[in-house]
């Protein structure tokens, strides 16, 4: 192995020490009340290293999104999932969240957009594009049901997710998505004409 390519390699598992680091920092506390320096602390990295990776918060706020993303561990996650069909997917929407922290977190995308609130800041425009993306997502998937108004549907399903998620963040109740799952089954059926 060459230096340069052992470098990469270093320089490749401090970026991912960041991102977990940052992901656990903000989770528990936000993304704006989180420094640079905690985050450095946390990984453990240099503030050098830290900054030679994310030269600023916010573009460590979108490569975390990114990195939520990639990782499927997000409501949309279960939408991709092809072991499933399309009704289950779009119910799974509500279940708990897979978490081994007894505190209930929100929508990590309705968070950031939540801390960053103009529309032009890039962590707001991740979090913004990445629901726009979940609507695609839902209207596809009901599409395959074969319901014959899919995008007005999208946007009902997608609206009960987010609102399912906040309130289970906001009652620090994991299994609240119950509720919006009833509700969802209910939609579906009125929808698309089938019972469950």
């Amino acid at each position: 192995m060459t230096v340069a390519s052992d470098t990469t390699r270093r320089g490749r598992g401090a970026r991912e020490r960041i991102l977990a680091a940052a992901s656990r920092l903000f989770a528990s506390g936000g993304i704006t009340a989180t420094s640079m320096e905690q985050v450095a602390a946390a990984a453990p990295v240099s503030k050098r290293t830290l900054y030679a990776h994310f030269p600023t918060r916010d573009e460590l706020a979108v490569a975390h999104l990114r990195a939520l993303v990639d990782s499927g561990d997000t409501m949309e996650g279960v939408l991709l999932r092809e072991d499933l069909d399309p009704r289950e997917r779009l119910l799974r929407l509500f279940d708990r969240p897979d978490t081994d922290t007894p505190v209930v977190r929100g929508c990590p995308f309705i968070d950031a957009a939540a801390e960053f609130p103009d529309p032009e800041h890039p962590v707001h425009a991740y979090a913004r594009e990445q629901k726009l993306r979940m609507v695609r997502l839902v209207a596809g998937l009901v599409t395959e049901l074969g319901c014959p108004r899919p995008d007005a549907l999208a946007e009902q399903l997608v609206t009960l997710a987010d609102g399912a998620a906040s309130r289970a963040m906001v009652l620090n109740q994991g299994d609240y998505g119950r509720h919006g799952r009833t509700a969802a089954d209910a939609l579906l059926e009125q929808a698309l004409g089938t019972p469950p």
